[in-house]
């Protein structure tokens, strides 16, 4: 052996190698972390998610009626009608758009679609903030429909491409929830805010979560442009096909005849029309002025009540969602809460009773999920190749109603008011009797095989 010689390097015995791994793990563990981060913030979910944020301001300029009709009276002097007409304005801006944003999302994507509609319920939003007069207020409205309208749309399309069709109902219900945090905004914060400040900071705080929603979605949503394709091939169960004949907006008319030609189609759409539109007519535009008006509850007090039933109709779509009981079952639900809720508004027209009014608000935002079922429900009635037009279809009939509805309760207060009677009174009892007859309309007309 030679002294003189280098020394030869050590072998790593088994100890030592364990002895190396603790200081390995850690850096692997976060390495791990990371990866599941990354693959989460650019997966289906997260993008849904960045989506849902739209949605989301979609439903706070749909119900910031309720904080803001009382100053908004004050400052422009309106009329009950006049009020339904500013409410009425989003929803039927956002009702008759459904169409055109459905073609839109079929040839340009969801991404482009929302990234180039967005923009303009910023601009609505500002110019509401700054309105001189009631009709540049309008037009703001107009604007914020316009540009709100492909919001829910393009989350329903998103859900039915990338998730298990067996996951629609819930995945849908989820949304509905996650959005309602918009709602959640238009509650007691709102109500703070237009105290602090006033109505018109509530549009530009607005306008600017906007600016951040569309910087979201610009940043995260990526749609594959086959993703229309690889869905109908997932359908189908068939090799790719080719691209699909390019859609139009007269084409996508013309498809919709057939629908009317089906003898469910008519009371789906009766129903369609009120059961989502008593919710936001009540949370959206008179639960405010009536808690404020009949009761003497301050502009916060107000908010906190409105808070509460946006909770509760946060969690209402996600159970219904996952309570849906498919079939027949479904359609006795769905017509079972709707006149629950026609009882509720009627109990609210004759009590004049200040536990009532805010009681039953919060229990029918915890009844008002039942609308998630009709998605369950349209998407079962018609054949696979029909589903996108007939939501799209359902879509404009619900939104269309609502502004029917706010629009009609606003004539109906203006006529009481007219007639030295309580306007509320007549508000309530209008949603209650479009309720039931919608709901008597979807039961008597017929309905779809197997939903009987």
């Amino acid at each position: 052996m030679n002294p003189n010689a280098a020394p030869q390097p050590a072998e790593r015995t088994g100890d030592a190698a364990a002895n190396s791994r603790p200081s390995l793990l850690p850096r692997l563990s976060r390495l791990s972390r990371l990866s599941r981060f990354s693959n989460w913030s650019s997966s289906a979910s997260a993008m849904l998610v960045a989506l849902a944020s739209a949605f989301a301001l979609s439903q706070a300029f749909r119900t910031v009626g309720a904080m803001m009709a009382t100053p908004l009276t004050g400052h422009f002097g309106l009329t009950p009608q006049q009020l339904g007409i500013w409410a009425g304005t989003f929803h039927f801006a956002f009702g008759i758009m459904q169409l055109a944003m459905g073609v839109s999302i079929d040839m340009f994507g969801v991404r482009r679609t929302v990234l180039t509609a967005f923009p303009l319920a910023v601009a609505g939003a500002v110019l509401c903030a700054v309105a001189p007069n009631y009709h540049a207020l309008l037009l703001g409205q107009a604007l914020i429909g316009v540009g709100c309208a492909p919001a829910f749309l393009a989350c329903t399309v998103f859900i039915a491409r990338h998730f298990d069709a067996s996951r629609f109902t819930a995945m849908s219900g989820l949304v509905m929830s996650m959005a309602g945090l918009g709602i959640v905004f238009t509650g007691t914060p709102l109500a703070l805010l237009i105290e602090a400040a006033s109505w018109r900071a509530g549009y530009a705080v607005l306008a600017g979560v906007a600016v951040l929603s569309w910087l979201v979605i610009f940043w995260r949503v990526r749609e594959p442009a086959h993703a229309a394709v690889t869905a109908v091939a997932a359908v189908t169960e068939s090799a790719p096909a080719a691209p699909a004949e390019r859609q139009s907006l007269g084409k996508a008319v013309r498809e919709l005849l057939p629908l009317f030609a089906m003898p469910h189609t008519l009371g789906l759409v009766c129903f369609a029309c009120v059961s989502y539109a008593a919710f936001i007519t009540l949370r959206g535009l008179w639960l405010g002025p009536v808690l404020h008006e009949r009761h003497g509850l301050s502009l916060v007090a107000s908010g906190n009540v409105a808070l509460v039933m946006t909770v509760a109709g946060m969690i209402s779509p996600a159970l219904f969602g996952r309570m849906d009981p498919g079939g027949s079952a479904r359609t006795r639900w769905m017509m079972g809460c709707a006149l629950a809720g026609a009882l509720m508004f009627a109990a609210m027209a004759f009590t004049n009773s200040r536990a009532v009014d805010i009681g039953l608000p919060i229990v029918y935002g915890l009844l008002s999920g039942y609308s998630v079922l009709q998605y369950a429900y349209t998407k079962n009635a018609y054949p696979a190749a029909m589903t996108g037009r007939a939501l799209a279809l359902m879509n404009m009939a619900m939104f269309l109603g609502v502004s029917l509805m706010q629009w009609t309760t606003g004539v109906a207060a203006s006529w009481a008011v007219d007639h030295g009677a309580e306007p509320f009174r007549a508000v309530f009892l209008t949603v209650a009797g479009m309720l039931a007859a919608g709901t008597l309309a979807f039961l008597l007309l017929p309905r779809a095989q197997g939903a009987r």
